[in-house]
Protein backbone atom coordinates (compact mmCIF):
# COMPACT_ATOMS: atom_id res chain seq x y z
CA UNK A 1 0.00 0.00 0.00
CA UNK A 2 1.63 3.18 -1.00
CA UNK A 3 1.15 6.49 1.37
CA UNK A 4 -0.06 9.68 -0.48
CA UNK A 5 2.70 12.02 -1.00
CA UNK A 6 3.01 14.67 1.65
CA UNK A 7 1.27 18.02 0.75
CA UNK A 8 1.76 21.56 1.85
CA UNK A 9 -1.38 22.60 1.16
CA UNK A 10 -3.13 19.59 2.64
CA UNK A 11 -1.23 19.81 5.65
CA UNK A 12 -2.23 23.85 6.27
CA UNK A 13 -6.06 23.04 5.55
CA UNK A 14 -5.28 20.44 8.86
CA UNK A 15 -3.95 23.14 10.79
CA UNK A 16 -6.95 25.20 10.36
CA UNK A 17 -9.17 22.02 10.65
CA UNK A 18 -7.47 21.34 13.90
CA UNK A 19 -7.55 24.68 15.43
CA UNK A 20 -11.29 24.86 14.86
CA UNK A 21 -11.75 21.75 16.48
CA UNK A 22 -9.66 22.97 19.81
CA UNK A 23 -11.69 25.73 19.48
CA UNK A 24 -15.04 24.18 19.16
CA UNK A 25 -14.30 21.72 22.00
CA UNK A 26 -12.92 24.50 24.41
CA UNK A 27 -16.31 26.79 23.73
CA UNK A 28 -18.39 23.27 24.14
CA UNK A 29 -16.68 23.01 27.24
CA UNK A 30 -17.69 26.62 28.09
CA UNK A 31 -21.24 26.29 27.16
CA UNK A 32 -21.72 22.87 28.71
CA UNK A 33 -20.20 24.25 32.18
CA UNK A 34 -23.01 27.09 32.01
CA UNK A 35 -26.12 24.99 30.80
CA UNK A 36 -25.16 22.83 33.70
CA UNK A 37 -25.20 26.10 35.93
CA UNK A 38 -28.21 27.36 35.18
CA UNK A 39 -30.27 23.80 35.80
CA UNK A 40 -29.09 23.63 38.81
CA UNK A 41 -29.87 27.25 39.56
CA UNK A 42 -33.27 27.24 38.13
CA UNK A 43 -34.23 23.57 39.14
CA UNK A 44 -32.22 22.28 42.10
CA UNK A 45 -31.48 25.34 44.19
CA UNK A 46 -35.50 26.02 43.32
CA UNK A 47 -36.28 22.84 45.32
CA UNK A 48 -34.20 23.46 47.93
CA UNK A 49 -35.26 26.96 48.79
CA UNK A 50 -39.10 25.33 48.49
CA UNK A 51 -38.13 22.77 51.00
CA UNK A 52 -36.07 25.05 53.38
CA UNK A 53 -40.05 27.91 53.47
CA UNK A 54 -41.91 24.23 53.93
CA UNK A 55 -40.10 21.74 56.57
CA UNK A 56 -40.52 24.84 59.18
CA UNK A 57 -44.29 25.44 58.69
CA UNK A 58 -45.19 22.24 58.38
CA UNK A 59 -43.50 21.24 62.05
CA UNK A 60 -45.08 23.92 63.79
CA UNK A 61 -48.42 22.58 62.01
CA UNK A 62 -49.25 25.74 59.89
CA UNK A 63 -50.19 24.77 56.23
CA UNK A 64 -48.15 24.87 53.21
CA UNK A 65 -49.54 26.78 50.83
CA UNK A 66 -47.09 26.67 47.00
CA UNK A 67 -47.65 28.19 43.73
CA UNK A 68 -49.11 26.12 41.30
CA UNK A 69 -47.23 22.81 40.09
CA UNK A 70 -45.55 22.28 43.26
CA UNK A 71 -46.19 20.07 46.30
CA UNK A 72 -44.93 18.91 49.46
CA UNK A 73 -45.32 15.35 50.69
CA UNK A 74 -44.02 14.30 54.22
CA UNK A 75 -44.10 10.94 55.70
CA UNK A 76 -46.80 8.51 54.74
CA UNK A 77 -48.25 11.04 52.54
CA UNK A 78 -45.35 11.16 49.72
CA UNK A 79 -46.85 8.96 47.00
CA UNK A 80 -46.07 5.35 46.52
CA UNK A 81 -44.24 6.11 43.10
CA UNK A 82 -41.71 8.68 44.68
CA UNK A 83 -40.74 7.06 48.25
CA UNK A 84 -37.98 4.62 46.00
CA UNK A 85 -36.10 7.33 44.71
CA UNK A 86 -33.04 7.97 45.94
CA UNK A 87 -32.31 11.64 48.35
CA UNK A 88 -31.59 14.37 46.00
CA UNK A 89 -33.06 15.76 43.05
CA UNK A 90 -34.32 13.39 40.46
CA UNK A 91 -36.08 13.83 37.26
CA UNK A 92 -39.23 11.29 36.55
CA UNK A 93 -42.38 10.72 34.52
CA UNK A 94 -45.58 9.81 36.19
CA UNK A 95 -48.27 9.28 33.86
CA UNK A 96 -46.74 10.98 30.87
CA UNK A 97 -45.79 13.99 33.31
CA UNK A 98 -42.48 15.01 33.72
CA UNK A 99 -41.56 15.72 37.46
CA UNK A 100 -38.72 17.15 39.01
CA UNK A 101 -38.70 15.54 42.58
CA UNK A 102 -36.08 16.41 45.68
CA UNK A 103 -36.29 13.69 48.06
CA UNK A 104 -35.03 14.96 51.69
CA UNK A 105 -34.59 13.24 55.60
CA UNK A 106 -34.97 15.53 59.16
CA UNK A 107 -35.43 14.64 62.35
CA UNK A 108 -39.20 14.08 61.66
CA UNK A 109 -38.53 11.68 58.52
CA UNK A 110 -38.97 11.31 55.48
CA UNK A 111 -39.60 14.69 52.59
CA UNK A 112 -40.36 14.73 49.07
CA UNK A 113 -40.97 18.39 47.78
CA UNK A 114 -42.34 18.00 43.66
CA UNK A 115 -42.54 20.51 40.91
CA UNK A 116 -43.65 19.74 37.14
CA UNK A 117 -40.79 19.46 34.81
CA UNK A 118 -39.75 22.95 33.33
CA UNK A 119 -39.44 23.80 29.53
CA UNK A 120 -35.75 24.77 30.64
CA UNK A 121 -35.44 21.10 29.18
CA UNK A 122 -36.50 22.18 25.77
CA UNK A 123 -34.86 24.99 26.07
CA UNK A 124 -31.78 23.10 26.78
CA UNK A 125 -32.11 20.67 23.69
CA UNK A 126 -32.52 23.98 21.54
CA UNK A 127 -29.40 25.17 22.95
CA UNK A 128 -26.99 21.77 22.21
CA UNK A 129 -28.95 21.86 18.97
CA UNK A 130 -27.53 25.20 18.09
CA UNK A 131 -24.28 25.03 19.51
CA UNK A 132 -23.86 21.49 17.18
CA UNK A 133 -25.03 23.73 13.98
CA UNK A 134 -22.44 26.47 15.27
CA UNK A 135 -19.67 23.14 15.53
CA UNK A 136 -20.61 22.15 11.43
CA UNK A 137 -20.70 25.85 10.74
CA UNK A 138 -16.74 26.05 12.29
CA UNK A 139 -15.90 23.26 10.62
CA UNK A 140 -16.95 24.62 7.38
CA UNK A 141 -15.55 27.59 7.87
CA UNK A 142 -11.92 26.62 9.04
CA UNK A 143 -11.75 23.91 5.71
CA UNK A 144 -12.91 26.94 3.70
CA UNK A 145 -10.14 29.53 5.54
CA UNK A 146 -7.26 26.44 5.71
CA UNK A 147 -8.38 26.24 1.70
CA UNK A 148 -7.97 30.10 0.54
CA UNK A 149 -4.68 30.31 2.91
CA UNK A 150 -3.09 27.03 1.42
CA UNK A 151 -3.98 28.31 -1.81
CA UNK A 152 -2.27 31.98 -1.12
CA UNK A 153 0.97 30.64 0.34
CA UNK A 154 1.46 27.07 -1.83
CA UNK A 155 0.80 29.12 -5.38
CA UNK A 156 3.96 30.99 -5.04
CA UNK A 157 6.04 28.04 -3.75
CA UNK A 158 4.83 25.92 -6.77
CA UNK A 159 5.53 28.55 -9.57
CA UNK A 160 9.10 29.04 -7.78
CA UNK A 161 9.39 25.30 -8.08
CA UNK A 162 8.31 24.96 -11.87
CA UNK A 163 10.57 28.22 -12.69
CA UNK A 164 13.38 25.90 -10.88
CA UNK A 165 12.53 22.76 -13.06
CA UNK A 166 12.87 25.08 -16.26
CA UNK A 167 16.65 25.80 -17.05
CA UNK A 168 15.69 28.44 -19.44
CA UNK A 169 13.07 30.28 -17.38
CA UNK A 170 13.61 33.39 -14.75
CA UNK A 171 12.89 32.72 -11.40
CA UNK A 172 10.10 35.23 -9.73
CA UNK A 173 9.18 36.59 -6.74
CA UNK A 174 12.89 37.67 -6.11
CA UNK A 175 11.21 41.55 -6.16
CA UNK A 176 9.15 39.97 -3.05
CA UNK A 177 10.61 41.40 0.85
CA UNK A 178 9.49 38.41 2.37
CA UNK A 179 11.02 34.55 3.07
CA UNK A 180 9.88 33.76 -0.25
CA UNK A 181 11.55 36.53 -2.05
CA UNK A 182 14.60 36.11 -0.07
CA UNK A 183 14.50 31.91 -1.36
CA UNK A 184 14.27 33.02 -4.60
CA UNK A 185 17.24 35.10 -4.55
CA UNK A 186 19.35 32.74 -2.80
CA UNK A 187 18.27 30.17 -6.09
CA UNK A 188 18.98 32.23 -8.51
CA UNK A 189 22.40 32.88 -7.29
CA UNK A 190 22.49 29.28 -6.65
CA UNK A 191 21.54 28.17 -9.97
CA UNK A 192 23.99 30.94 -12.09
CA UNK A 193 26.63 29.59 -9.77
CA UNK A 194 26.05 26.01 -11.05
CA UNK A 195 25.35 27.15 -14.69
CA UNK A 196 28.94 29.02 -14.79
CA UNK A 197 30.38 26.15 -13.31
CA UNK A 198 28.98 23.46 -15.71
CA UNK A 199 29.90 26.24 -18.22
CA UNK A 200 33.57 25.99 -17.39
CA UNK A 201 33.69 22.46 -16.86
CA UNK A 202 31.87 21.96 -20.22
CA UNK A 203 35.10 24.89 -21.94
CA UNK A 204 38.12 22.79 -20.06
CA UNK A 205 36.73 19.69 -21.05
CA UNK A 206 36.14 20.85 -25.17
CA UNK A 207 39.46 22.83 -24.84
CA UNK A 208 42.07 20.09 -23.28
CA UNK A 209 40.18 17.10 -26.15
CA UNK A 210 40.97 20.05 -28.81
CA UNK A 211 44.55 20.62 -27.75
CA UNK A 212 44.89 16.63 -27.45
CA UNK A 213 44.07 15.54 -30.46
CA UNK A 214 46.65 17.03 -32.58
CA UNK A 215 49.37 15.33 -30.27
CA UNK A 216 47.75 12.05 -30.18
CA UNK A 217 47.99 12.51 -34.19
CA UNK A 218 51.52 13.27 -34.22
CA UNK A 219 51.96 10.17 -32.20
CA UNK A 220 49.69 7.74 -34.42
CA UNK A 221 51.14 8.65 -37.35
CA UNK A 222 55.09 8.29 -35.51
CA UNK A 223 54.21 4.96 -34.57
CA UNK A 224 52.67 3.68 -37.93
CA UNK A 225 55.90 4.48 -39.34
CA UNK A 226 57.96 2.91 -36.56
CA UNK A 227 55.65 -0.25 -37.59
CA UNK A 228 56.37 -0.35 -41.01
CA UNK A 229 60.31 0.48 -40.67
CA UNK A 230 60.39 -2.11 -38.12
CA UNK A 231 62.83 -4.79 -38.86
CA UNK A 232 62.23 -7.50 -36.09
CA UNK A 233 59.31 -8.68 -34.16
CA UNK A 234 61.23 -6.94 -31.37
CA UNK A 235 61.03 -3.73 -32.55
CA UNK A 236 57.87 -3.97 -33.95
CA UNK A 237 55.84 -4.96 -30.97
CA UNK A 238 56.86 -1.46 -28.83
CA UNK A 239 55.88 0.54 -32.17
CA UNK A 240 52.18 -1.07 -31.69
CA UNK A 241 52.04 -0.62 -28.34
CA UNK A 242 52.60 2.90 -28.93
CA UNK A 243 49.60 3.15 -31.52
CA UNK A 244 47.13 1.12 -29.96
CA UNK A 245 47.69 3.15 -26.75
CA UNK A 246 47.74 6.34 -28.83
CA UNK A 247 44.41 5.60 -30.94
CA UNK A 248 42.69 4.08 -27.44
CA UNK A 249 43.16 8.15 -25.80
CA UNK A 250 42.49 9.17 -29.26
CA UNK A 251 38.88 7.90 -29.13
CA UNK A 252 38.75 8.64 -25.07
CA UNK A 253 39.17 12.45 -26.34
CA UNK A 254 36.73 12.10 -28.90
CA UNK A 255 34.29 10.40 -26.03
CA UNK A 256 34.89 13.44 -23.70
CA UNK A 257 34.33 15.73 -26.98
CA UNK A 258 31.12 14.42 -27.26
CA UNK A 259 30.18 14.80 -23.60
CA UNK A 260 31.12 18.29 -23.44
CA UNK A 261 28.57 18.85 -25.69
CA UNK A 262 24.48 19.21 -24.89
CA UNK A 263 22.75 15.71 -25.13
CA UNK A 264 20.77 15.37 -28.49
CA UNK A 265 20.39 11.77 -28.32
CA UNK A 266 16.54 11.81 -29.68
CA UNK A 267 17.36 13.77 -33.18
CA UNK A 268 20.03 10.98 -33.76
CA UNK A 269 19.79 7.63 -35.58
CA UNK A 270 19.44 4.30 -33.86
CA UNK A 271 22.62 2.65 -33.80
CA UNK A 272 22.57 -1.66 -33.35
CA UNK A 273 24.04 -2.55 -30.07
CA UNK A 274 24.22 -6.32 -30.95
CA UNK A 275 26.61 -4.88 -33.89
CA UNK A 276 29.07 -3.17 -31.11
CA UNK A 277 28.71 -5.82 -28.63
CA UNK A 278 30.24 -8.37 -31.14
CA UNK A 279 32.63 -5.75 -32.36
CA UNK A 280 34.07 -4.46 -28.84
CA UNK A 281 34.35 -8.33 -27.90
CA UNK A 282 36.74 -9.67 -31.10
CA UNK A 283 38.40 -6.33 -30.58
CA UNK A 284 39.35 -6.82 -26.99
CA UNK A 285 40.08 -10.34 -27.67
CA UNK A 286 43.76 -10.00 -27.54
CA UNK A 287 43.62 -9.88 -23.95
CA UNK A 288 42.21 -13.05 -23.22
CA UNK A 289 45.02 -15.04 -25.49
CA UNK A 290 47.11 -17.24 -22.91
CA UNK A 291 44.12 -17.24 -20.84
CA UNK A 292 42.48 -19.87 -19.54
CA UNK A 293 39.42 -17.41 -20.30
CA UNK A 294 36.58 -17.64 -23.01
CA UNK A 295 35.35 -14.54 -24.42
CA UNK A 296 32.31 -14.67 -26.18
CA UNK A 297 29.11 -12.73 -26.97
CA UNK A 298 25.59 -14.38 -26.51
CA UNK A 299 23.16 -12.38 -28.91
CA UNK A 300 19.94 -11.47 -27.60
CA UNK A 301 16.95 -9.69 -29.72
CA UNK A 302 17.83 -6.75 -31.45
CA UNK A 303 18.63 -3.57 -29.55
CA UNK A 304 18.81 -0.08 -31.15
CA UNK A 305 18.95 3.19 -29.61
CA UNK A 306 18.83 6.88 -30.73
CA UNK A 307 23.10 7.57 -29.28
CA UNK A 308 26.44 8.07 -30.42
CA UNK A 309 27.73 4.93 -31.78
CA UNK A 310 31.15 6.25 -29.96
CA UNK A 311 29.62 6.85 -26.75
CA UNK A 312 28.03 3.27 -26.86
CA UNK A 313 30.93 1.42 -27.70
CA UNK A 314 33.20 3.01 -25.75
CA UNK A 315 30.67 2.12 -22.32
CA UNK A 316 30.15 -1.14 -24.16
CA UNK A 317 34.47 -1.60 -24.83
CA UNK A 318 35.11 -0.47 -21.20
CA UNK A 319 33.40 -2.92 -19.25
CA UNK A 320 34.73 -5.60 -21.62
CA UNK A 321 38.48 -4.40 -21.42
CA UNK A 322 38.32 -4.06 -17.58
CA UNK A 323 36.38 -7.59 -17.45
CA UNK A 324 39.04 -9.63 -19.64
CA UNK A 325 42.26 -7.57 -18.00
CA UNK A 326 40.79 -8.72 -14.23
CA UNK A 327 40.06 -12.11 -14.95
CA UNK A 328 42.68 -14.82 -14.95
CA UNK A 329 40.21 -17.94 -15.90
CA UNK A 330 36.89 -18.69 -16.56
CA UNK A 331 34.83 -16.83 -19.20
CA UNK A 332 33.55 -13.57 -19.93
CA UNK A 333 30.29 -13.26 -21.21
CA UNK A 334 28.41 -10.41 -23.09
CA UNK A 335 25.00 -10.78 -23.75
CA UNK A 336 21.74 -9.02 -24.72
CA UNK A 337 18.23 -8.68 -23.16
CA UNK A 338 15.18 -6.49 -23.70
CA UNK A 339 16.54 -2.79 -22.99
CA UNK A 340 19.79 -3.73 -21.93
CA UNK A 341 23.19 -4.81 -22.69
CA UNK A 342 24.57 -7.27 -20.00
CA UNK A 343 28.62 -7.50 -19.19
CA UNK A 344 29.25 -10.98 -16.92
CA UNK A 345 32.83 -12.55 -15.70
CA UNK A 346 34.31 -14.84 -13.24
CA UNK A 347 37.01 -12.40 -11.72
CA UNK A 348 37.69 -11.47 -8.24
CA UNK A 349 34.84 -9.19 -8.12
CA UNK A 350 34.64 -5.74 -6.82
CA UNK A 351 35.96 -4.42 -3.69
CA UNK A 352 33.08 -3.75 -0.89
CA UNK A 353 33.74 0.37 -1.05
CA UNK A 354 33.59 0.09 -4.67
CA UNK A 355 30.32 -1.66 -4.42
CA UNK A 356 29.00 0.53 -2.03
CA UNK A 357 29.18 3.45 -4.85
CA UNK A 358 25.98 1.67 -6.81
CA UNK A 359 23.69 1.90 -4.06
CA UNK A 360 24.04 5.40 -4.04
CA UNK A 361 22.79 7.19 -7.02
CA UNK A 362 24.74 10.64 -5.79
CA UNK A 363 28.10 9.16 -5.71
CA UNK A 364 30.91 9.29 -8.04
CA UNK A 365 32.34 5.62 -9.62
CA UNK A 366 35.77 5.04 -8.41
CA UNK A 367 38.25 4.18 -11.27
CA UNK A 368 41.04 2.60 -9.25
CA UNK A 369 41.74 -1.03 -8.64
CA UNK A 370 39.41 -3.72 -10.01
CA UNK A 371 36.48 -0.80 -10.57
CA UNK A 372 38.88 0.01 -14.28
CA UNK A 373 42.15 1.09 -15.58
CA UNK A 374 42.22 4.86 -16.33
CA UNK A 375 38.95 6.39 -16.42
CA UNK A 376 37.49 3.32 -15.75
CA UNK A 377 33.57 3.05 -14.50
CA UNK A 378 33.60 6.92 -13.95
CA UNK A 379 33.98 7.15 -17.71
CA UNK A 380 31.15 4.32 -17.81
CA UNK A 381 28.78 6.22 -15.25
CA UNK A 382 29.01 9.36 -17.44
CA UNK A 383 28.36 8.48 -20.53
CA UNK A 384 25.32 6.08 -19.52
CA UNK A 385 24.23 9.23 -17.57
CA UNK A 386 24.83 11.38 -20.65
CA UNK A 387 22.51 8.62 -22.88
CA UNK A 388 19.91 8.48 -20.00
CA UNK A 389 20.66 5.00 -19.17
CA UNK A 390 21.65 3.21 -15.96
CA UNK A 391 24.70 1.52 -14.97
CA UNK A 392 23.87 -0.92 -12.51
CA UNK A 393 26.20 -4.16 -10.90
CA UNK A 394 25.46 -7.50 -8.76
CA UNK A 395 27.84 -9.99 -7.91
CA UNK A 396 27.38 -13.09 -10.33
CA UNK A 397 26.52 -16.62 -8.67
CA UNK A 398 29.79 -17.97 -7.92
CA UNK A 399 31.79 -15.15 -8.09
CA UNK A 400 32.85 -12.30 -10.18
CA UNK A 401 30.63 -9.16 -11.59
CA UNK A 402 27.83 -8.57 -13.51
CA UNK A 403 27.78 -5.25 -15.55
CA UNK A 404 23.87 -3.99 -16.76
CA UNK A 405 23.42 -0.71 -18.67
CA UNK A 406 19.90 -0.30 -18.86
CA UNK A 407 18.93 2.11 -21.45
CA UNK A 408 15.10 4.26 -20.59
CA UNK A 409 12.51 3.87 -22.28
CA UNK A 410 12.85 0.42 -24.32
CA UNK A 411 10.46 -1.83 -22.87
CA UNK A 412 11.03 -5.12 -20.73
CA UNK A 413 13.91 -4.07 -19.51
CA UNK A 414 12.81 -4.86 -15.77
CA UNK A 415 11.24 -7.99 -16.93
CA UNK A 416 14.40 -9.04 -18.70
CA UNK A 417 16.75 -8.43 -15.41
CA UNK A 418 14.52 -10.47 -13.65
CA UNK A 419 14.52 -13.35 -15.99
CA UNK A 420 18.09 -13.30 -16.23
CA UNK A 421 19.36 -12.41 -12.77
CA UNK A 422 19.71 -16.49 -12.22
CA UNK A 423 21.23 -17.61 -15.37
CA UNK A 424 25.17 -18.29 -15.07
CA UNK A 425 27.29 -19.63 -17.29
CA UNK A 426 29.91 -22.56 -16.80
CA UNK A 427 34.02 -21.74 -16.79
CA UNK A 428 36.16 -23.03 -18.95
Amino acid sequence: MTRAPESLRRRIVAAFLMFGVLMSVLFAAVAAVAVEGIEVRLVDERLADVAAWALPRAAAGLPVDLPAGLRFHRGAAIPPALRELPEGVSGIEVDGVGLDVLIGRDAAGPYAVVDHESDYEKVELVVYSMFAACFAGCMALAAGLGAVMARRVVAPIATLADAVANPGASLPLTEREDELGVLARALERHTRDLRAAFERERLFTGDVSHELRTPLTVIMGAAEILVAQAGSAASRAPAERIYRAAHEAAERVSVLLLLARAPEVGRMAPVSLNDIARREVERYRPLVAGKPVRLRCEDGPALAVRAPAELCATAVGNLVRNACEYTDSGAVVVSLAPGCVIVEDTGPGLPQAVRATFQRPDATVPSSGSAGTGLGLSLVSRICEYLGAALEYEAAAGGGSRFTIVFAGLPDAADARIADADTGFTES
